[in-house]
């Protein structure tokens, strides 16, 4: 029998300007996935674990409980981090029916909804992505 694992939403890709992470990772397989470059695994590793109260904390957990105080907050602030979310929305076409659309929330704004109110409205976060610019920066 084969070992299966869950691999949605766990993945990297960069274009010219970003990089974009899978907001399933947890902390721990980002510094250890041979893929993720060595300037996220160190920020990871110098800045963000020490402010995590546990071990196997998703990047998806993490930001969906992220506050505006912090260093963790701080840090990805510097980054330029940008959520992206799926939200359960009425369509105006089709009436009646509601249905997960994708939007990109720059981190400052997504954290000002609280907890609550983004199970209220069924917001799924489903990918992280900052500037390599500001990871340059950075470390």
């Amino acid at each position: 029998m084969r070992d299966c694992q869950y691999t949605d939403y766990k993945y990297i890709m960069q274009d010219v300007s970003s990089i974009y992470l899978g907001a399933k990772y947890t902390y721990e397989e980002l510094t250890e996935n041979e893929e993720i470059p060595f300037k996220i695994k160190s920020l990871v590793n110098r800045y963000i674990k020490q402010e995590l109260s546990e071990e196997g904390v998703s990047l998806e957990s993490h930001f969906y409980y992220m506050e505006e105080k912090g260093f963790a907050y701080q840090t990805f602030l510097q980054l330029k981090t940008k959520v992206r979310i799926s939200i359960l929305e009425q369509k105006k076409r089709r009436k009646g029916e509601p249905a997960y659309v994708s939007r990109t929330l720059k981190l400052q704004d997504f954290v000002k909804i609280p907890p609550d109110e983004k199970k209220e409205k069924g917001i799924l976060i489903q990918e992280i992505s900052f500037s390599k610019l500001a990871l340059a920066a950075v470390v």
